[in-house]
Order: structure tokens, then sequence, then C-alpha cells
């Protein structure tokens, strides 16, 4: 918001600097996916976060919107490929049955995150202007590629402080399989499943990155809360979507113990998207401010309930292709991210009215959940 307010943005002009992300991330998704696949995901790691903190800290020292935008875009390229390297690390390091408790992990990580920064970031803008955070920012980030470069390898098998038993265990149960090759992803891509999985996580993205990158402004232009009253309401957001990963996490794990695999992921899938849409809409419909930041704040609960699921299957059927198959569903998902960041800024700016946007948000949500009924996570990406 200060950033937005130093720069003279309009909603629209705001939307198209989150957008410019957004494309860029989606692009380079599936390469940096690939590139994971085939060197592993120790050294993308140290590149993406390496490139955030550079391009972290020179958003600090824009001063126009060309910048801005200049800037965002290769932001956008340097973090592209996180989460398709988070799940080969999935895939290579955690046993099958307990992928959805490692899985909720890498989401909480981002929900800590999210219900810190407006914490801390807000008091650091407020006493030192809106540029020292990424500065801040930026130092955080270049501490952590140095804890990875020292720490962390790309197999359990390369690490001397676990035992010898536990690195058997792993070997033996998880998706990883040292016998299987890399799949062109050409090939990945003719795969059914994998396109419903795409146009799902297309809609998913659009709730996203609406509670990531817009909900701020919506709290305090379209719904009057004050700069406080937001920070309030964003960590109370994050919080309970930690406490949705949770439950997202153990409740995939238990149903596949009870049901088929497919009918497992579809119903944490549908009933998180779903209800993550119905209530984006209550909060569109009501008057009253505190009830809506509450649907606000349940519906990114039931997002993150649902959300991690996706990625689950994308290691159930891509295994040593993880990463590429995770790239493909990130690039979609971001390109809706693209669409939403722009959308919503046009339609405020044409408009002057902040609920209006949510109604699509609504509508796009519910259309994911139903996509869930064309995603079979028993049909793994093979060579015939």
């Amino acid at each position: 918001m200060r950033l937005k307010a130093a720069l003279h943005l309009s909603n629209e002009q705001f939307g198209w600097a989150l957008a410019a992300f957004a494309l860029a991330y989606a692009l380079f998704e599936i390469p940096s996916g690939v590139l994971g696949d085939l060197v592993g995901p120790r050294t993308v790691f140290i590149r993406i976060v390496l490139f955030w903190s550079l391009f972290t800290g020179v958003t600090g020292l824009v001063s126009g919107l060309a910048g801005l935008l200049i800037v965002r875009f290769l932001f956008g390229v340097g973090e592209s490929g996180t989460y398709p390297n988070c799940m080969i690390v999935m895939s290579r390091w955690f046993p099958q049955n307990e992928m959805g408790r490692s899985l909720t992990w890498v989401g909480i990580g981002s929900q800590i995150g999210a219900s810190i920064a407006p914490i801390i970031i807000v008091p650091i803008a407020a006493a030192y202007g809106w540029r020292m955070p990424f500065f801040v920012n930026a130092a955080i980030g270049i501490i952590w590629v140095f804890v990875c470069f020292i720490w962390f390898r790309n197999f359990p098998e390369e690490m001397h402080h676990i035992t010898d038993k536990e690195k058997k265990h792993i070997i033996a149960n998880r998706r990883f399989n040292e016998g299987q090759h890399h799949i062109s992803w050409k090939f990945i891509l003719k795969h059914r499943v994998l396109w419903a999985l795409m146009g799902m996580y297309f809609c998913c993205q659009w709730a996203n990155y609406f509670f990531v990158a817009w909900m701020p402004v919506y709290l305090q232009e379209g719904r009057g809360f004050s700069e406080n009253g937001m920070k309030a309401v964003t960590s109370t957001l994050f919080i309970v979507g930690i406490v949705g990963f949770l439950f997202g996490g153990f409740a995939g794990d238990w149903l596949i113990k009870k049901t088929r695999l497919r009918n497992a992921r579809r119903m944490v899938g549908m009933t998180g998207l779903g209800m993550c849409g119905l209530l984006i809409l209550m909060a569109a419909i009501v008057l009253n401010n505190n009830i809506a930041a509450g649907c606000l704040i349940a519906a990114n609960g039931f997002f993150s309930f649902g959300v991690m699921v996706s990625y689950a299957v994308c290691i159930d059927i891509g295994r040593n292709n993880a990463g590429t198959v995770t790239g493909a569903m990130n690039f979609c998902g971001q390109m809706g991210a693209f669409f939403l960041a722009i959308i919503f800024g046009k339609i405020v700016q044409v408009t002057n009215n902040f609920n209006y946007p949510l109604f699509v948000v609504a509508g796009v949500a519910i259309t994911g959940c139903l996509l869930w009924l064309r995603i079979d996570a028993e049909k793994k990406v093979a060579v015939a």
C-alpha cells in the first residue's frame, strides 16, 4: 500500500505491476522444473533465492511505474521454479504415506512468512520509509542461501547426519525411483489428467493471488480498514491458513487409508476450493465489514486445506518427473494470477467498486472445484 501511494499508482497500474511478476513466473516455471529434475533442486534453490534477494533489494530503488514493471518481471523470472523444486524434494526425501503431512509443512512455511510479514514490514516502513523493508528482506535471503549451500543436499543418501536405517526407509518408500527415466515435457503435456490439473490450478490461483496481492488494498480502499486493522486481518488470515494446511495434510493421509488414492485427493481438493469460492462470494455480498473480513479469513483457511493436494497429485503422477509436472501446473496457475491481477484492477478502476471482482474470483474458484472431477491421481505419467 505504501509503495502504491508513493509511486502514485492507480488500481489498474498496480494490477499491471502485480501481473508483470506473475507472467514472468509463469513463463519460466516449466524450464525451472525441468532443470530441477535434471540437475537437482539444490542448485535451483540457490539460484532462486539469489535472484529473489537481488530484485527484492532493487525494488527498493525504483522511482516510477516503468522501473517497477521491469523489476517485477525480472523478480518473477528469478523466483520461478520454487514449488516444482519443492516437489522434487518431496518425491526424493519423503515416504509415500507421509506425503500429505510433508506437503503441509511446505504450505505452512509460506503462511508463517505471510502472517509475520505485516507485523515486521509495516512498522519498518512506517519508521524508515517503504523502501527499507525491501533491503531487509534481501539481506534475509542472502543468509538463507548460505545455510542452503552449507547444509542441504539433493538426496538423503548424500546427507551425513541421517542414519542408514532412515535412509533405507526413505529409499524403499518414496515416489522417486532410480530405475525410472526422465520423460520429455512434450510427452508429459499430452497427459489428459495433467490438463485437468492445470485447468484446476489456473482457477485456484485466482483466489490465492487475491489473498497475497490484492487483499490489503481491498481491505483498506474497499472496506475502509485502517492500516493497523488491515495488518491484523491479514496476519489472522494467514494464521488460519496454517491451521488449514495442518488439517488438509492429515486429512489427506487419513483418507488414503480409508479409500482409493483418486477419491482421497478429490475429496480434499474439492472441499478446499469449493468452500473457498463460496466464502469469497459471501464476502462480496455482505455489508458488514467485519463479517466480510471473517469470510475471507475462513476462505483462506479452506484454500489452504485443499491447495497442497494439487502438489501431491503432481508427485503421484509425475514421480521422477515431479518437477516438470509441477512446473506445467504452476505455469497455468501463474497465468491465472496474471489475469486476476489485471482484471481485478481493471474492474475496480471502471466501476469504483471492490466487491464486483470478488464475484469473478468466486466463480473461477468454484469452476476449479468442479475440475477436480476430471483429475485422477492414479493415472501416472509413463511411456507406454
